[in-house]
C-alpha cells in the first residue's frame, strides 16, 4: 500500500494535472481509504497442507497495474523516486515476475512498486503492507520519510531488491535487514518473504529497527489477517534465530523511547512497544477478517460506533489484538482466494454490503491481489503457484502461474509496461467511473481493464449486478482451481528442462480463457445497463442451478498429451475387394467435456506394392484428416486401397492442437493378395442341356449337403455324360447297382456250376 508523501506527488500527474489538483483529490478521500490487507494461512489449517500467503493492494478504483517479467541485470544500482535511496548489487540478478505501477505516475520510471512476484530461485515477495509507529519511537528513530530530504528503502524498491538478489527466503530477510541497518527505512511496512521451506513476515518498525518472524516455524496452525495494523501482538523467542531475526538495537530503541512492554515470559512485546493505536477502518477490517475465518472477536473485547454521520462507522477499538489466531476449520483454496473480498458478510453488524459507511477488506480501491500457494517437498521451481487477480478482488478472478519458471507473457492480455494506453481509466483521475466502464471504444484487450470495468459496474449497480456477476466469476474461479490440480500433476512429471515452456503455455492458456469469459460477461453487463436494466441479469454462460459454467474452460487441456483408446487393426484382402476403413480412436484425458475437439489426426502410409510404379518412392505419404472445427471427434478413419497387390503399413499420429503434443499409433499392416482364379471348366461338375447337375443322386442327405454348400440340388433322372478321357460318373446309386448285381449273379452261376460238377464226380 502506498501513502501520499511530500516527495511523491509526481505520481498524480499522469494526465498532466497540476500538483494542486492531485493533492485535492487525495485530501478528498476518506481517512483510511488507502489501505491493504495481508493474509496468511499456515499449512496446518489448509485442506491441501499448503501455505497460503499474500496481500491486497489498495490505492484507487481505476488504477492499472502491469504484470510482467524483470530480466536479469548486471551489477544494477537500485534507487527510488520517493527518496534518495541507492544501493548497488555486485553480480547478476535473478529473473522475477512483478506487478508494477505504470511509468506515467513516476516521472517515466518503469521500476515502481513491483508489489508481488517470484524469482527463478523460488523466492516470493509480497510488499508492502504499510503500517505505522508511535510518536515516542518516531522521536527516537524516525523514518526517512519524516525528513525534508527523504531517505531509506521503502515499498518503491523492496520487491525488486529482494527478488533480484535473494536465493532463499532467509537470505532475503538477512539482506533487507542489512540494507536497513545501513540505509534506514523510508517508512514502516510489513513484507512477506517466502520460499518452499520458510515463510517470513518482515517488519520495518522505525527508521533503523526491524524484526522478522518465521511463520512456518511458529504458526503452522494459525491464520493472520492484518489490515495495516502495527499493534497486532505476537510472542516469540527473540533470541532463537530459527524463528526470529531482528536488528541489534530492537530492545534498546524501545527502552530509549520509554515504550518497551514485555510478555509474562520476559520477551519484548514488539507490537505494543513500537506500534500505535489504529483507526476505525483498520479495526473494522480486522474484525471482518476474524469473522471470515470463523473466529470473530469476542464480545467485550472491542467497541464500535454504528451511528457516526461523518467518516466511517465500525469498530473503534480492540483489546489486545493478535497477529495470529486459529480458524474454525480447514481452509480451502477457493475460500483463501476469496478472503481478499471479505466484506463482513459473516457478521450481523459489520456487513459493508448493507452499510456503505463500513470500510471493507474487499473495497472499491483495490488495484490487485495476489496469493502464493506454497507447497512443501517440491523443487523450488514448481513449489510456488502465484494466483494473481488484477483490479478489485470483489469481482475478479485469480489466474494461476508458475512464476519461478515464467519467461514470457502475452503482451495483449498483459500489455508491456511501456505500451499501456490509459485512456480507458475514464475522465476522472483513477476514481470510480461508470461512463468509462461502459465505453467499449477504448478497450485495449487487457485483462486488467476488463476486470476493472466488471468491478465498476457490479459495485455501482450492486442491487442488480453484484450477485449474478459474483456467481459467474465464482464458477470460473472454481474451474481454474479444479483444472490446476490436473495441471500440477503433469508439471510434477515434466523434466526440469521442459518446465519453463510448459509454464509459459499454461499461463497463456489460463489468461486467454479467463479473458474470453470475462470479456463476454462484461459485454452482457454493458448491454444490460445500456438497455435500462430491465428484469434480472443472468450471464448466458452460467448454469445457475448447478453453479457451473455452461461451456467449460480448457486450461488443463494445454497440459495433457493425447491418449489412444483404440488402435487401427491389420487385415488381409484380395485385390479389388471392398475393404473396411482403418480406424483409430483417441482422447485428451483431462476430464473436461469437449476437449477432444482439439485433436487432429494425420495418417501415414508406407507401401511395397508389387505393381506400384515407384515402389511408393520409399517415402511416407501423409494424409491428414482432422476433426471438424468446434466438433468433438472421438476417432478418425482412412480408406484402404486394395487396387494393388502388396503390403501397406499405416500409422496415425494424433495431436493435441492446443499444445502440440502428439502420440503415434501402432502400425496396421494391410496385405493385398492376387485374387484366387475362378475354377476352370474342367474342374466343374458337368450339366445336361437343361442345366441339371449330371452327377446328381437321389439321396436326401447328399441333396441337403449340396444345398448347404450353395449349389443347385441334383436331378435323379439326369444321365451321366462321358467326358473325353474320363470314365462316366455314376452319381445315381440305383444305376451303380446294376453292374454289381450282374457280377454277383455271374459269380453265383459259376459257383453253382462248380458245386454241381463236383457232386456229379462223386
Amino acid at each position: 500500500m502506498r501513502k501520499t508523501h511530500p516527495g511523491a506527488l509526481g505520481r498524480f500527474t499522469r494526465f498532466g494535472r497540476a500538483m494542486t489538483v492531485a493533492a485535492a483529490i487525495v485530501m478528498a478521500m476518506p481517512t483510511g481509504a488507502l489501505a491493504c490487507t495481508q493474509i496468511y494461512m499456515g499449512k496446518g489449517v489448509t485442506d491441501t497442507g499448503d501455505t497460503y500467503v499474500g496481500r491486497s493492494e489498495d490505492y484507487a478504483s481505476r488504477h492499472p497495474k502491469a504484470f510482467g517479467i524483470q530480466e536479469p541485470r548486471e551489477n544494477p544500482t537500485f534507487s527510488s523516486d520517493e527518496s534518495n535511496f541507492e544501493w548497488t548489487f555486485d553480480g547478476t540478478t535473478y529473473r522475477h515476475t512483478y506487478v508494477r505501477d505504470l511509468p506515467s505516475g513516476w516521472d517515466g520510471r518503469d521500476d515502481a512498486y513491483s508489489e508481488a512476484g517470484t524469482n527463478e530461485k523460488g523466492v516470493s515477495v509480497s510488499a508492502t503492507l504499510t503500517t505505522g509507529y508511535n510518536d515516542k519511537v518516531k522521536a527516537v528513530d524516525p523514518c526517512g520519510s519524516e525528513s525534508d530530504d527523504p531517505s531509506g528503502i521503502g515499498e518503491y524498491t523492496i520487491p525488486d531488491v529482494v527478488l533480484g538478489c535473494a536465493d532463499t527466503a532467509r537470505d532475503g530477510v538477512e539482506l533487507l535487514g542489512k540494507i536497513i541497518d545501513e540505509k534506514g527505512s523510508y517508512d514502516c511496512n510489513q513484507i512477506i518473504i517466502a520460499d518452499s521451506a520458510e515463510t517470513w513476515v518482515f517488519m520495518q518498525l522505525s527508521g533503523h529497527q526491524w524484526c522478522a518472524v518465521n511463520l512456518t516455524a511458529v504458526a503452522p496452525d494459525k491464520v493472520s489477517v492484518n489490515p495495516n495494523m502495527s499493534n497486532l501482538k505476537f510472542d516469540v523467542n527473540l533470541g532463537d534465530e530459527l524463528v526470529c531475526l531482528h536488528s541489534a538495537d530492537l530492545e534498546k530503541i524501545a527502552k530509549d523511547a520509554h515504550t518497551a512492554e514485555y510478555f509474562d515470559d520476559g520477551w519484548l512485546d514488539v507490537a505494543t512497544s513500537y506500534g500505535q493505536d489504529e483507526g476505525i477502518a483498520q479495526n473494522t477490517r480486522y474484525a471482518q477478517g476474524r469473522a471470515y475465518f470463523g473466529n470473530p472477536l469476542a464480545d467485550g473485547t472491542y467497541t464500535k460506533d454504528l451511528t457516526a454521520t461523518s467518516g466511517w462507522q465500525g469498530v473503534t477499538s480492540i483489546s489486545d489484538p493478535e497477529l495470529l489466531f486459529a480458524p474454525s476449520g480447514k481452509v480451502g483454496l477457493f475460500q483463501a482466494l476469496r478472503s481478499y473480498a471479505a466484506r463482513g458478510e459473516q457478521t450481523s453488524d459489520l456487513n459493508a454490503n448493507t452499510n456503505s459507511k463500513l470500510y471493507a477488506i474487499g473495497n472499491n480501491r483495490t488495484v490487485e491481489t495476489h496469493m502464493f500457494q506454497i507447497r512443501s517437498g517440491l523443487t523450488s521451481d514448481i513449489a510456488t503457484v502465484q494466483w494473481e487477480a488484477l483490479s478489485r478482488a470483489e469481482f475478479s478472478v485469480a489466474v494461476p502461474v508458475y512464476s519461478a519458471l515464467l519467461t514470457e507473457v502475452d503482451k495483449t492480455i498483459y500489455p508491456d509496461i511501456h505500451s499501456w494506453s490509459e485512456d480507458h481509466t475514464g475522465d476522472a483521475y483513477e476514481r470510480e467511473n461508470v461512463k468509462g466502464a461502459l465505453d467499449a471504444s477504448t478497450d485495449n484487450g487487457s485483462l486488467d481493464y476488463v476486470l476493472m470495468d466488471i468491478n465498476t459496474l457490479a459495485y455501482n449497480y450492486r442491487d442488480k449486478l453484484s450477485a449474478p456477476t459474483r456467481a459467474y466469476l465464482d464458477a470460473l474461479q472454481k474451474e481454474l482451481i479444479s483444472q490446476q490440480a490436473t495441471v500440477d500433476g503433469i508439471m510434477k512429471q515434466t523434466p526440469s528442462d521442459k518446465r519453463s515452456d510448459l509454464a509459459n503455455k499454461l499461463f497463456e492458456q489460463a489468461s486467454k480463457e479467463t479473458y474470453a469469459k470475462a470479456k463476454a460477461l462484461l459485454d452482457e453487463m454493458r448491454t444490460y445497463v445500456n438497455g435500462g436494466m430491465k428484469g434480472d441479469f443472468v450471464p448466458s454462460d452460467l448454469d445457475a442451478a448447478k453453479g457451473d459454467l455452461k461451456a467449460p474452460i480448457h486450461y488443463a487441456t494445454a497440459a495433457v498429451a493425447p491418449q489412444i483408446t483404440e488402435q487401427p487393426q491389420s487385415a488381409t484382402y484380395e485385390k479389388g475387394d471392398k475393404a473396411a476403413d482403418l480406424k483409430m480412436t483417441a482422447t485428451i484425458p483431462d476430464g473436461i467435456a469437449g476437449s477432444d475437439q482439439y485433436l487432429t489426426y494425420k495418417w501415414t502410409a508406407e507401401s511395397d506394392t508389387a505393381d506400384a510404379s515407384a515402389k511408393a518412392t520409399a517415402a511416407a505419404k501423409p494424409m491428414a484428416r482432422a476433426a471438424a472445427p468446434g466438433t468433438a471427434s472421438q476417432s478418425s478413419t482412412i480408406p484402404v486401397d486394395t487396387s494393388k497387390v502388396g503390403t501397406t503399413t499405416y500409422t496415425c499420429t494424433v495431436t493435441n492442437s492446443m499444445n502440440g503434443e502428439s502420440v503415434t499409433s501402432e502400425a496396421a499392416t494391410i496385405t493385398v493378395n492376387e485374387k484366387k482364379p475362378e475354377p476352370k471348366p474342367d474342374d466343374k461338375p458337368s450339366s445336361d442341356n437343361k442345366g441339371n447337375n449330371a452327377n446328381a443322386g437321389n439321396g436326401n442327405a447328399n441333396a441337403g449337403n449340396n444345398n448347404a454348400n450353395g449349389s443347385t440340388a441334383p436331378s435323379k433322372k439326369s444321365p451321366a455324360k462321358a467326358v473325353s478321357g474320363r470314365l462316366v460318373s455314376t452319381g445315381d446309386t440305383n444305376n451303380a447297382m446294376v453292374p454289381v448285381a450282374i457280377a454277383i449273379a455271374g459269380v453265383a452261376i459259376v459257383v453253382i456250376a462248380l458245386v454241381v460238377r463236383k457232386r456229379n464226380r462223386e
